[in-house]
């Protein structure tokens, strides 16, 4: 009973915790949209730089080591490696489509991440589960539907592989966190990895930017560090297959902030998709606490 409770509690803690990583996120490609012309690169590395300072904190506070152990190196190296692909694919397609087509390509990612979890983590969804996701991305495709034909296709083709590379990045995660790693050394290795690999364009072929565009940047690497602390301890409660389904709740928030803050309006088939999103997440929700509903009473 006790375990039971326990397990329904994590479960609990990890959709709140990914809604919370959504919405950070959603602010992130907000800011990085509204950076203007500003070179992807340049964005990459300023996003994660000042993730990585915030992350410090952190390693500081709990004085972790820098280098990842023996056991750990290659999930959090290849965490890094395809994180960091997926952010350069976010921001082309963010730099060239409008926030919520771009920030919906990107949500590709709860699919790659119950797919390669089944591969990687040995986690199987279930029918019901996978009804859900699929509900859900059905729910995006009348989101995207009205400029989807009339996107660039490099962009577009982008904005998909870079959610096939985060999906990839939070099995990794899981893995990392389910075998004792800390999160918020994920959180600093992969801002410090990614800051690295974008330094030398900025070493070399620095873009002036103005004064907004700083506090832009700025504002996306604080959204970013919320939103991968988040995630993060996300993963680690509960299982991509039961927690995936609530990552598209980003593209709710990314509408709401292009409305509040772009003045851009969501057409009726928008709307339609918002409620199909919101009741695949409802029902995915509802069928987890009747199955854990079952085992207490059993």
């Amino acid at each position: 009973m006790i375990q039971i409770k326990s397990q329904n509690n994590r479960l609990t803690k990890a959709i709140i915790l990914i809604i919370i990583s959504t919405f950070c996120f959603a602010a992130m490609n907000l800011c990085v949209s509204m950076s203007g012309d500003v070179p992807v690169i340049q964005k990459t590395f300023f996003r994660n730089f000042f993730a990585m300072i915030i992350a410090s904190f952190a390693m500081i506070k709990n004085r972790h080591h820098i280098l990842p152990k023996k056991g750990e190196r290659a999930g959090i190296i290849l965490r890094s490696v395809f994180g960091f692909g997926g952010m350069l694919c976010n921001f082309y397609a963010l730099s060239h489509l409008a926030v919520a087509d771009a920030s919906l390509l990107n949500k590709m990612s709860p699919f790659f991440a119950v797919l390669f979890s089944i591969w990687i983590l040995k986690e199987r969804p279930n029918r019901i589960q996978i009804l859900c996701i699929v509900t859900a991305f059905i729910g995006a495709m009348f989101v995207l539907k009205p400029t989807f034909a009339n996107a660039d296709l490099l962009p577009s083709c982008a904005g998909f592989i870079g959610g096939a590379c985060a999906g990839l990045a939070y099995t990794f995660v899981r893995k990392l966190t389910s075998g004792g790693t800390a999160g918020y050394y994920v959180v600093f290795f992969f801002s410090a990895f990614s800051t690295l690999c974008a330094a030398p364009a900025i070493i070399f072929a620095y873009s002036p930017m103005t004064l907004a565009q700083w506090l832009f940047l700025i504002g996306a690497g604080i959204a970013a560090a919320g939103g991968q602390f988040a995630i993060t301890a996300s993963y680690s409660y509960a299982p991509a297959r039961e927690v995936s389904i609530y990552d598209y709740s980003q593209i709710i928030f990314a509408g709401l902030l292009g409305f509040f803050v772009m003045g851009q309006i969501p057409d009726v088939l928008s709307f339609i998709g918002y409620a199909i999103i919101i009741g695949a997440a409802l029902a995915m929700f509802l069928y987890n606490k009747k199955g854990v509903d079952k085992s207490e009473n059993l």
